[in-house]
């Protein structure tokens, strides 16, 4: 049952991150990546502060188990950093439907890497990966699949998203998930800001220009989602994880469909119907071996 609950709770976690797109989408026509990641991610670890100040009263934090939540929060804020980094910068020379298919590829590159750090995936999560590659091709790629300058930032990126889920998915075990999230939100914020003060023209009115946008990335997409991926992690292996993550470009496909008129092709649907049949394929192996 909490397997059950954590891959629904990782499965709305894509649907926010999903319609997020749309909102950074527009978002970016006023403001600039870092100045559009800072402010998002300051807003979303603020947002947890009245959440941890409730629950202290009844879980205190040692400090030792405090220094441990710093460390982890610094360590996984940084990589979540260098990973949101890469894919907008990477989006300035590629197109997007290339940058999410490159990105997504931290759906195989998580049981991949979790062999080195001991962790196993049977055959039932290796076809889910596979069927979810080929959906996430058919639902991104529409043009020359050469890989540009633009396809090289996001697979670079990849690497980070990948080592971003194996992060949370061994820290959300060992320390507060609240504390967790709220560190690596302020100090991806902070690197964030730092980077928009010396490479962006920081306006006010820019910023207030979009506003909601920012808001729903703040607190939906940041404070929700990336929360309950952490709390969905505890009980979700990575690789599960990464697969049912991945769904985010469906919904960002739906999103489009739905906010900004955009058209799914057929190629698309099959696309998406890949991908749901990967995710389901991947639980067969825990569903079994709970029977």
């Amino acid at each position: 049952m909490n397997v059950i609950k954590s891959n629904l709770l990782l499965l709305l976690t894509a649907a926010i991150w999903g319609f997020a797109f749309v909102a950074q989408r527009v978002g970016m026509e006023h403001v600039g990546p870092y100045t559009f990641n800072g402010v998002r991610f300051m807003l979303g670890s603020l947002s947890l502060i009245p959440l941890i100040l409730y629950f202290r009263v009844d879980s205190p934090t040692s400090p030792k188990g405090y220094k441990s939540e710093v460390l982890a929060g610094l360590l996984a804020g940084t990589v979540l950093f260098i990973a949101a980094s890469l894919q907008q910068i990477g989006l300035i020379y590629t197109t997007a439907g290339k940058a999410a298919f490159v990105t997504s590829l931290y759906l195989v590159l998580v049981p991949v890497l979790g062999i080195f750090l001991g962790q196993s995936a049977g055959r039932w999560t290796w076809m889910g990966c596979i069927l979810a590659v080929m959906g996430l091709y058919f639902l991104c790629i529409k043009e020359s699949a050469s890989l540009q300058f633009g396809d090289l930032l996001q697979l670079i990126g990849a690497f980070f998203w990948a080592f971003h889920i194996l992060i949370i998915g061994y820290f959300s075990r060992r320390v507060d998930v609240l504390k967790l999230s709220c560190y690596q939100f302020f100090t991806c914020s902070i690197l964030s800001l730092v980077t928009a003060v010396i490479t962006e023209t920081i306006i006010i009115d820019n910023i207030l220009a979009t506003a909601v946008p920012i808001l729903y990335g703040g607190f939906c997409s940041v404070g929700i989602a990336y929360t309950l991926q952490v709390v969905g992690q505890k009980h979700a292996p990575p690789a599960h994880a990464a697969i049912i993550l991945s769904m985010e470009t469906v919904f960002a496909v739906i999103g489009g469909f739905l906010i900004l008129g955009e058209r799914i092709e057929g190629q698309e649907i099959l696309g998406c119907a890949l991908m749901l049949t990967g995710m389901l394929v991947s639980q067969l192996g825990s569903l079994r071996s709970s029977t």
